[in-house]
């Protein structure tokens, strides 16, 4: 295999010898070091994808954040603690500070000899009590766990009674006010379809198009909580607990189902409800068709 060959070894040492100092330099030896493993190990990675399940109440979110922790940061230090090097890990979504996720996928390259389906245990013995891997396995080279999911489902919770509000707060949003559920429902079936929903799209998003198709939507009662499931081939910014906050301004009565139809054509923020508080929100499961 070429990477057995001697030229790759003084490749790596040139890349060490001219690297500039500081974080570049940091960066070189890292690259250096996998560049070794690969040549020890014959250059065969591995890409391995895990599911995970994780309480997002103590991080800011799931990407890597400037002096703040991340479910990502945990993630891949927890990983270097096994291997002896960083590895950087793709995501099927980025859950937003204090969103949880029932099945959130993730994927990542190593050389390491950890049989793939003991990656679960591995981690879980490293890893925080708050998150925790469901299962993993070994996938092909070119999978990445956004860009071929089909689609992905979410899960809002709002909680109605007055009582366990303590202990419910922080994974449900805890609102006890009358609510028409069958004018909401009705509501529920006009964010159906191939639509435009930059109306339903926080600020600071830079995709190239606002066009998402909703698989599903609906909304019922769950005991004392309201559950409402939406799955689609895609999200933007917020567009959840936008499509929430929408939903629970039609249930108080503020717009009427039929107003969906015409926030959806304005293409204007400022036409939707307010956003929903992140607590109530879950990542549910991310569909590959296999």
């Amino acid at each position: 295999m070429l990477l057995n060959y001697y030229p790759w070894r003084i490749l790596l040492n040139i890349l060490l010898i001219f690297c500039p100092p500081g974080k570049s330099k940091n960066l070189c030896w890292q690259v250096a070091f996998q560049g070794q493993l690969l040549i020890a190990s014959g250059g065969k990675m591995k890409r391995i994808k895990a599911v995970l399940e994780y309480d997002g109440s103590g991080y800011h979110g799931f990407q890597i954040q400037k002096n703040a922790i991340s479910i990502q940061e945990t993630i891949e230090s927890s990983i270097e603690k096994l291997i002896g090097y960083r590895v950087s890990i793709m995501a099927a979504g980025r859950t937003d500070a204090g969103v949880h996720a029932l099945g959130q996928v993730i994927a990542f390259d190593t050389n390491s000899s950890i049989p793939a389906d003991k990656w679960k245990f591995a981690l879980n013995s490293i890893l925080p009590a708050d998150i925790r891997v469901i299962s993993s396995c070994r996938v092909d080279s070119d999978f990445h766990p956004r860009f071929q999911a089909l689609d992905k489902k979410y899960i809002y919770y709002i909680y109605r009674r007055q009582r366990g509000r303590v202990f419910y707060s922080p994974y449900a949003y805890c609102n006890q006010e009358k609510l028409n559920m069958e004018a909401m429902q009705e509501a529920c079936k006009l964010l159906l379809g191939l639509q435009n929903f930059k109306s339903f799209c926080a600020s600071g998003s830079s995709v190239k198009t606002f066009d998402r198709h909703i698989k599903e939507c609906q909304l019922s009662q769950k005991g004392p909580f309201i559950q409402f499931e939406i799955c689609a081939d895609g999200f933007l910014y917020h567009m959840v607990r936008i499509i929430v906050g929408t939903l629970l301004e039609v249930g108080r009565s503020n717009l009427e189902p039929q107003d969906i139809a015409r926030i959806i054509q304005a293409q204007d923020r400022n036409q939707a409800g307010p956003t929903a508080p992140p607590q109530g929100l879950y990542l549910h499961s991310v569909n590959y068709g296999m």
